[in-house]
């Protein structure tokens, strides 16, 4: 979203939305909002003629403010001085910037939408020797915490790295998306948060540092270790409402007997059981061409596709999670590794293996028994700038939003993420919006990576060292 787009979203404030407890991919919940084609009044009749003179020099005025904007930008106003007795920062280079300039430009899908990649463009862009002042953080750190699974250790915030560094205003769009649900800790803090989203980098660190204290988190048990960052994406597909000699491979609504047959029948049974088969004859929303790109759908939990219609015109939707067949998730990967059949087990190096051996497929497929359903969501333009709806029932941001155990930290937390790695280095403030089956201990983060194919690539392949910092308010 651009910058006075978002400007007017978060000014135009934000609601609660009562419901069901979200978990990921299950109860995502579509975003729209109300328009309105009333025309304004005409101004045109009540403008008196004006005289001959008059209207050249307004001629002349036009033409010279045109000619004025063309041959030079607009330079803004330089920001107003910090006053001497606040800690004094100037913007410096956000150390992923060349990978966010690489892995995150906005480029067009198939279905001619454009894919948010897994890291935003940095926006104030920070310039050469910054430095930040920390304020006199001195003072007696309060007791370790106890959380669910995790411990909770204080820590100064000169412990953050790259804290001094990071670009904010991504990460503050994220956190008035918690704002609109917000737990009872975050609650209180929202109308600073809400207050500070145009303010400087500098204001928005000051707050931080005066209303957070960073924990380090750690297990409850043993020592403290590095954990493990992974991350996700939405897949843009192409689809077709009804079969062809290319599209074959179906996506379901939930059955009617889902609940009363639990666990419900495996991945192979719903291929080759004539009963499974007719209890899921009519309830296809729509046909792939690739049954892996079926599973990895399956696997993210929701995604986009541009699905041609019967009489051949073409829209994009979203496919959210309603339901899975309650069968034990298999990684495909791990059973190829095991097999030895492969040493690369992202998904490309998976398609490469099918590519090689494709009367192995099934055998591929069913070594995972868990299976999704879906439900079909409309997706606007305006929806289309989101993520899909995490756990915390906010939609998700590129980058800035992160998947955790909420036994260990809290739906709508504030947490600094620190991930060095051959994929991307990491240093940045994210929010803890999401769950997954898989994400589950003190220090283990799911990045969501945006959409399309460039954040499929960095989420196939993202697998670091993690560590993070809950800012937990005062």
């Amino acid at each position: 979203m651009g910058r006075l787009a978002w400007l007017r979203y978060s000014l135009g404030g934000v609601s609660s939305r009562g419901g069901s407890p979200f978990l990921r991919p299950e109860n995502i919940v579509h975003h729209t909002m109300p328009t309105s084609n009333t025309p304004a009044s005409s101004a045109s009749s009540k403008i008196r003629p004006m005289t001959r003179s008059l209207w050249l020099v307004a001629m002349a005025l036009i033409v010279g403010s045109l000619a004025g904007c063309g041959s030079a930008p607009l330079t803004p106003p330089p920001p107003p001085a910090a006053p001497s007795s606040a800690p004094s920062f100037t913007d410096v280079p956000d150390p992923i910037a060349a990978a966010a300039a690489a892995a995150n430009s906005r480029s067009t899908s198939p279905g001619g939408r454009s894919t948010a990649s897994a890291f935003p463009p940095a926006t104030g862009a920070a310039s050469p020797g910054a430095i930040y002042t920390f304020p006199d953080d001195t003072g007696p750190l309060p007791t370790a915490l106890q959380q669910g699974k995790s411990r909770w250790q204080p820590v100064r915030w000169a412990e953050l790295p790259g804290f001094a560094d990071d670009a904010l205003f991504d990460a503050w769009n994220a956190w008035l998306k918690s704002c609109e649900r917000p737990g009872p800790t975050f609650a209180a803090l929202c109308r600073e948060v809400r207050g500070l989203s145009i303010a400087s980098p500098t204001e928005q660190r000051d707050w931080m540092v005066s209303r957070l204290q960073p924990y380090r988190v750690e297990p409850l048990n043993g020592a403290a270790t590095d954990g493990l960052l992974t991350s996700y994406f939405e897949p843009e597909l192409q689809a077709r409402r009804q079969p062809d000699a290319t599209h074959t491979v179906p996506l379901y609504r939930v059955p009617a007997n889902l609940s009363r047959r639990r666990p419900w029948y495996t991945r192979q049974e719903m291929d080759t059981l004539p009963e499974a088969l007719a209890a899921l004859r009519g309830l296809e929303i729509a046909y792939l061409a690739d049954p892996v790109d079926a599973l990895i759908l399956q696997i993210q939990g929701s995604g986009r596709l541009r699905i041609t219609e019967t009489d051949g015109s073409q829209r994009t939707t979203r496919l959210a999670f309603a339901g899975t067949n309650d069968q034990p998730y298999r990684s495909v990967g791990r059973w190829l590794l095991q097999q030895g059949a492969v040493r690369d087990a992202s998904w490309p190096g998976i398609k490469a293996w099918i590519a090689q051996n494709p009367q192995r497929l099934n055998e591929l497929l069913w070594s995972n028994p868990r299976t999704v359903f879906f439900r079909e969501e409309p997706l606007s333009d305006f929806d289309a700038g989101f993520g899909p709806r995490g756990a915390q029932g906010v939609p998700l941001t590129p980058g800035r939003s992160i998947a955790v155990d909420p036994q260990s930290i809290p739906y709508g937390t504030p947490v600094w993420l620190a991930s060095p790695g051959p994929t991307v280095n990491l240093a940045r403030l994210v929010l803890a919006q999401d769950t997954g089956s898989a994400i589950l201990g003190a220090v283990r983060a799911d990045y969501f990576a945006g959409w399309g194919a460039e954040a499929g690539e960095i989420a196939g392949r993202l697998k670091q060292p993690l560590k993070l910092w809950v800012l937990w308010p005062k």
